[in-house]
Parts: C-alpha cells; structure tokens; sequence
C-alpha cells in the first residue's frame, strides 16, 4: 500500500526579540516602562509576542527611579551580552550628566552590546551612550532643555534638539518622554511593518505616526517659538515637499544669505540643506509606500522626486530595494509577523 503523503508541518514561530532595558539610578520612571509596555503589546497575526523585554541594572541590585519607587531587577548588566536591542531611558543627574563619564564596567558593558545589538536611547540616555563613545560623530538627539550641555560635554556628536528622535540604523535616540513613544514605534514599524505597529499604537491610545514623521530625522510639528535658527524654514519646507524647491528657495524663506543659511543649516542638524530636503522626500514616498495604493508615478510626484526613476534611484540608495519591492516586502512583513535579522537597519544613505 503506498503511503498518502506526510502531514504539512506547522512552521515554528520565530524567536522573540531580545531587549534589554538598563535601569540606572535616578532613572526617569515613564521612560522606563516604555519599552514593556510597547514592545511586548507588539504581536503576529497569530496574536504571538514579537519581543521579550527584561530590566537590568550595573550589579542587579535594585535602583531608586525619578518617581521615588524602587525597582527590583532579576538581572544584572551581563543581560545585554544576551540582547539584539538595548534600550536607555533617561536619567536625572549622574556622572555622564555632569562630566561625560561612566563606571568602566558600564562603558565597557556598552561597548561590547553595540558589536551585536541595537543601541537605544530615551530622552537624557542619550548622555549615557554619547558617554560610552557611541555617538561619536553621529546624528542624535537628547531633551532640548539639554541640549547646550550635551554640545558641552559631547562635542564631537551631531546633535539636532529639533527632532522628535534620530535614526542612524543601529543607533537610535529620543528627545524626551513622549519621544519614547514615537521611536518604539518607528522600531516595530521598521521590524514588523505598519500593521503590527498600528496595532500597538491602537492597544496603547496613541498616534501611530505624528506629522513630519521619517526614518532618520523627524521633525517635531511646531518649531520652537523665536528661533532665528531654520526650524521654521525646515517647518516650512515640510509641508511644500511636491514643490521644486532649491537652496535658494530655502535660504530666502530664511532671509539669509545662501552661505549663511548653509552654514547655520550644517551647525544645527548636521546635515546639508538638499542632503536634509532628500531625506523629508524619502520619507514621504515612503510612507505613502506603505499605507496607500498610490502607483509609484503619482508617489514621486507627490514626493517631490518629480518622476518614478528618480524616486528609484534615492530609495534604492538609502535602503537598497525599488519602491515596488519596499511596497510588498513592508506589506508582508506586517502580514506574516516575520522577524527581520537584528542589527541590521541599514543606515540611510541619501543622494544629493
């Protein structure tokens, strides 16, 4: 009698993210609760939890949060040997506050996590990691109401105050508190797709998405009241993203020179003007990518890239696929809950 054929095997489900959170003392208590109670609401189509998040802190020993409760973690620092993300929150005061320092067994413990696992931080964990020298020469963000003592201690790191969080692919930062909202987010989104994502923001009573939203820099809806910097021309660049612009353009909105308004545009987000402007298009085809069916001519018109081979052409750069493969593979992933490998978030690369 030949045999039927074999049953189909049920795939295994994939392993969940390992994150660690790193809980100092003085550490800002809303902050430290983010990542648990995100990242753990993020769940596949078959309602499986995509992340598993556990707290440590330098010895295991407990820690006294902002909040003036205490925190009793199971683990100690050796946790983030095991971790693919390692989250910062904030902190009130602390060495790497006060004189860019840390503990050597910190540091080190820092150093060696960012070989193999994203490096994360919330509001004032920026000082933490800038501390580590992992920000060195990087694009990051802190509170503002810090920010003129991070150039202080950290002068080498490209800060920009006027953004709600940074993306530079396996380092990421947030300005304060509610910032830690949108990057966790931005992480699930950038994981798991828009739909796994928008269900966390749904379970948690949040936007999904704030305006002006993008993957490395997003700008916060308002610019800061009386700046004579260009966040009210980066403001109103943003919402004119169909439109030719040119540095020009911008410089004049400004009243400033072009040279002026170049350099001043380099000082405060460490990026060129049209490098920055190519950055907001990118973003926009890219979200319009994910959450419309738009075809691609009407997504590079609306994006400002003018035309389909354009918009190709600086998609593929930043992340390396064209704008129907980024459309199906994001879709997908949203759909089968897959789990993308860790560590590797590509940093953007945009063409001028």
């Amino acid at each position: 009698m030949t045999p039927g054929p074999s049953p189909a095997r049920t795939p295994s489900p994939a392993p969940r993210h390992e994150v660690a959170v790193l809980a100092l003392p003085n550490t800002i208590a809303f902050e430290l609760g983010l990542p648990h109670r995100l990242l753990e609401s993020a769940v596949d189509a078959d309602d499986r939890p995509r992340y598993r998040v556990r707290v440590a802190t330098l010895d295991g020993g407990p820690v006294r949060t902002s909040a003036g409760f205490t925190v009793l973690p199971e683990h100690d620092v050796t946790l983030l040997e095991q971790a693919q993300t390692v989250v910062v929150p904030g902190v009130y005061g602390g060495p790497a506050m006060t004189d860019g320092t840390l503990p050597d067994g910190l540091a080190h413990a820092l150093q060696a996590a960012a070989g193999h696992a994203r490096m994360v931080s919330i509001c004032t964990g920026a000082f933490v990691l800038a501390a580590a020298g992992l920000l060195d020469r990087r694009p990051a963000t802190t509170h503002w109401m810090h920010a003129a003592a991070f150039r202080r201690l950290f002068p080498t790191v490209a800060l920009d105050a006027g953004v709600l969080f940074v993306d530079d692919g396996d380092v990421l930062t947030s300005a304060g508190n509610a910032a830690g909202i949108d990057l966790l987010l931005h992480l699930v989104r950038r994981d798991h797709g828009s739909e796994v994502a928008n269900r966390v923001a749904r379970r948690n009573v949040v936007a999904p998405w704030r305006e002006g939203g993008q993957s490395q820099f997003v700008e916060r809806p308002l610019p800061e009241s009386g700046d004579t910097g260009t966040a009210a021309t980066r403001a109103w660049a943003a919402q004119r993203l169909s439109e030719p612009l040119t540095l020009a353009d911008l410089a004049g909105n400004a009243r400033m020179s072009v040279r002026t308004f170049t350099r001043r545009f380099r000082e405060e987000t460490g990026l060129s003007p049209l490098r920055w402007l190519a950055g907001q298009r990118l973003a926009l085809a890219r979200q319009l990518l994910e959450s419309t069916d738009a075809p691609v001519d009407r997504v590079a018109t609306e994006a400002g890239f003018g035309t389909p081979a354009s918009l190709r052409q600086h998609l593929r750069a930043s992340i390396g696929v064209a704008p129907g493969a980024y459309r199906r593979t994001f879709r997908g992933t949203a759909v089968t809950g897959a789990s993308p490998a860790v560590g590797h978030i590509r940093t953007p690369r945009l063409v001028e």
